[in-house]
């Protein structure tokens, strides 16, 4: 028995021992993935890049996180940084042996503005003489507009390509929570401010419907007087093809229209790019990934100036605190954004800010703290907002105060309001048979239990206070846009505007992208020599997944692919107990379908 106790013991302490070796060897394994990833990448004469991208697009991902996921798996990643694209299409410009770019893309979850950044970096790659292919199996519409930029569009023999034109179709829960035994008692500012209809309404109202189609006529007018520089097709001829579905015709009726220019298979692509960068056809193609061009050091002298141009990357929901769910690294969250403005402001080396600001809202708090850090900054130096996908809501809210705003035309914007949502759970209490009784000292001692719906008196203290903050909301942007409070008035009421729609009304100084953001900040600070650095700065990877929550951003990005369009409907229910009283905030995003 005594020789049966050391040998399990032995065996136990061996495979405790092991189990630390392994790790540990894990570990090392990962430090030298991420090592070699951070070397230079060799750029080889006549090498193409691939933009071979299949996912989610964020506006930025950890530093080396193509590289190390790619190395493990021998897959993409499926998500992408906006930054790191945009830089590799720029370096890749630069390059003499960079000679053309194969746009090789068949499904991107994200919005017309960053498609849109994309596109208008690849006009700009043209400008040195280099071509630009195409090719997909399925053009889905976001795609084919991406790729319609390109100097030849390849579509397989027996592929399709969607074009059938712009729809919204938000999610209404207020059945669904009645069923359950949940009212939820809403409180709101403008008439436009749509946030609160999927929990009080089945559907749109007028007023939504009204702001929703005028948007998205807003951005499908971007989208055809694009396709159409491109491709050289009238506007009438693209609004007929769409009404065709052209989708569901053999491809042949895609190159007659003039969409496409050749039908060719996956395979031969290759050799079809070989005989237009004029490579021998029996010579290998040279390629460059997404990961390899992030790689590749920019030919230009290192500055030695000492001043910094700074891009400050605000993406996400506006929250007070980090919420430590599965939105884990893509908040803004107050205090934060806050503490980092202020050691901008005493940096006396930066000389100007980019603001880069991809937000729906959210906290209302949050959103006026956030602007009062804008304005003791800009106060120091000059501060420029460069608008993503959105910059609506608590989005303006912080970026109303700079001294220009930058936007995409297809950046929905606005929503100058806000609402506040108050749970009332009795229904639910009494069909499970749920009871509760209160003592209280004083009168409103018991406001915020939810066993109880809120009195007459309640509601108007609730009203009240989000009717101050909506007038605190417009003083901001009347400050900030140099004009009144019935100025801005006649463009809140909480409706949504597309950038190019904004720019019109005043809201927006300028159409353009974060280049266009930074020519400005560099002409405003009066720089001829600097360095542009980012803020926050990139987490690696592997410091991301040793975080406190290390699931929770892998996490998102694979519900982010499989939910795809529902993954905002799920994160705002997912969320709904986070969130603060009072909200400035979208109801939706408009994702590419």
């Amino acid at each position: 028995m005594k020789d049966f106790f050391k040998f399990t013991l032995a065996t136990v302490v061996g495979l405790i021992l092991t189990g630390v070796l392994v790790f540990v060897l894990g570990v090392i394994s990962i430090f030298t993935i991420v090592s070699s990833a951070e070397t230079e990448t060799m750029v080889r004469k006549n090498s193409v890049m691939i933009l071979d991208l299949n996912g989610v697009l964020n506006e930025r991902v950890p530093e080396d996180f193509y590289s190390l996921v790619s190395q493990i798996t021998g897959e993409n990643s499926g998500t992408y940084g906006l930054d790191d694209i945009l830089a590799s299409i720029k370096k890749a410009k630069e390059h003499d042996d960079v000679k053309a770019i194969y746009i090789k893309t068949r499904y991107l979850q994200t919005s017309y503005a960053s498609l849109q950044a994309i596109r208008n970096a690849l006009i700009d790659f043209k400008e040195s003489g280099k071509p630009v292919i195409a090719y997909s199996d399925m053009y889905t519409q976001g795609i084919y507009y991406l790729s319609s930029v390109a100097d030849k569009v390849l579509l397989n023999p027996q592929g399709v390509v969607e074009w059938k034109g712009l729809s919204a179709s938000p999610m209404f829960y207020k059945d669904m929570l009645e069923k359950l035994g949940i009212e939820m008692q809403v409180f709101k500012v403008g008439t436009y401010k749509s946030a609160v209809e999927p929990f009080t309404s089945t559907e749109m109202s007028e007023a939504n419907r009204e702001q929703v189609t005028a948007f998205l006529e807003s951005i499908w007018g971007q989208m055809i007087d694009g396709v159409g520089k491109s491709r050289s097709i009238s506007k009438v001829e693209l609004n007929n093809l769409a009404d065709e579905m052209l989708m569901f015709y053999p491809a042949e009726k895609t190159v007659q229209s003039g969409l496409v220019d050749t039908l060719i298979y996956q395979n031969d692509v290759r050799d079809y790019i070989k005989k237009i960068i004029d490579v021998d056809e029996d010579s290998k193609l040279r390629t460059l990934s997404l990961s390899d061009m992030i790689h590749v050091k920019r030919n230009v002298p290192k500055d030695k100036s000492g001043e910094i141009l700074a891009v400050y990357y605000a993406s996400g929901e506006i929250v007070d605190y980090a919420t430590g769910g599965i939105n884990q690294g893509d908040e803004i969250v107050g205090s934060k954004v806050i503490r980092d403005l202020r050691k901008l402001k005493e940096n006396d080396d930066v000389k100007a800010v980019v603001l880069r600001v991809n937000s729906p809202g959210g906290s209302a708090f949050a959103s006026e703290q956030i602007w009062h850090a804008v304005k003791e900054l800009k106060a120091e130096k000059p501060v420029i907002v460069s608008m993503g996908n959105y910059a609506a809501s608590g989005g303006y809210y912080i970026s109303c105060i700079a001294d220009t705003i930058v936007a995409e035309p297809t950046t929905l914007t606005g929503s100058i309001g806000i609402f506040g949502m108050f749970p009332s759970v009795k229904g639910l209490a009494n069909k499970i048979g749920l009871s509760s009784s209160t003592v209280k000292t004083n009168t409103y001692a018991d406001f915020g239990n939810m066993m109880q719906p809120l009195n007459a008196n309640e509601k108007e203290l609730m009203q009240m206070m989000i009717t101050r903050g909506y007038f605190l909301f417009v003083d901001r942007c009347a400050e900030g846009r140099h004009t009144t409070r019935e100025a801005i008035e006649k463009v809140a009421e909480g409706r949504v505007w597309t950038g190019e729609m904004a720019k019109e009304l005043g809201l927006v100084d300028e159409l353009g992208g974060m280049e266009r953001a930074m020519e400005i900040a560099v002409a405003k600070a009066g720089l001829e020599r600097y360095t542009v650095k980012s803020y926050p700065a990139k987490e690696s990877f592997l410091s991301t997944l040793m975080s406190t929550s290390p699931s929770n951003y892998i996490k998102a990005q694979l519900m982010k692919t499989e939910l795809g369009s529902y993954f905002n409907e799920f994160n705002i229910l997912n969320n709904l107990e986070k969130h603060s009283m009072i909200q400035a905030r979208i109801p939706f995003e408009l994702n590419v379908k």
